[in-house]
């Protein structure tokens, strides 16, 4: 297990608390939109070293209709991604990620638990591990109902967004 990340924002013993988001407030942090948004709501952030947030899930998802009929389950790279998009929250609020997209470089430690179905909503949680200068490695934990369903340690190449060719 990696050690924090040595910036002053982690050693410190009081985080800066920043106020929880909602949809349509997370979204200028995130380049996804539906149907590929994948976090609802950010409930806790402190900024540059933890946040937390949900993605309710109902059958009209449209994954559910192919995986598996008769029997629907969130795929698992639907769950790191969400992980994925609450970390990109995370960093875009460290002076090192501010401008920057976070790009997936790697994953390590994949694991998951349990089937998460319609009507369930995915807890997350996102830690930074490290950080330094265009590299970042999260901790990335879901849960349902208390129980884990996936954690994954993530590392995330920051691009600056002048650079990134988005349209839209």
């Amino acid at each position: 297990m990696m050690m924090p990340t040595s910036t002053p924002e982690a050693n410190t013993n009081e985080a800066t608390l920043l106020p929880a988001l909602k949809t349509t407030e997370l979204m200028p942090y995130l380049p996804h939109r539906y149907p590929f948004l994948l976090v609802d709501r950010v409930t806790h952030h402190e900024q540059g070293i933890r946040i937390e947030g949900y993605k309710n899930l109902t059958m009209n998802e449209g994954f559910f209709q192919g995986h598996f009929p008769g029997m629907p389950v969130m795929p698992g790279v639907l769950q790191i991604e969400a992980m994925a998009q609450l970390g990109g929250i995370l960093m875009a609020h460290t002076p090192e990620g501010a401008e920057m997209l976070g790009l997936f470089a790697g994953l390590d430690n994949v694991r998951f638990r349990r089937m998460v179905e319609p009507g369930d909503t995915l807890e997350m949680s996102v830690s930074v591990v490290q950080l330094r200068r265009r590299i970042a490695k999260l901790k990335g934990v879901a849960t349902v109902n208390g129980q884990a369903v996936v954690e994954a340690d993530m590392m995330f190449s920051l691009m600056p967004k002048s650079e990134a060719t988005l349209s839209g």
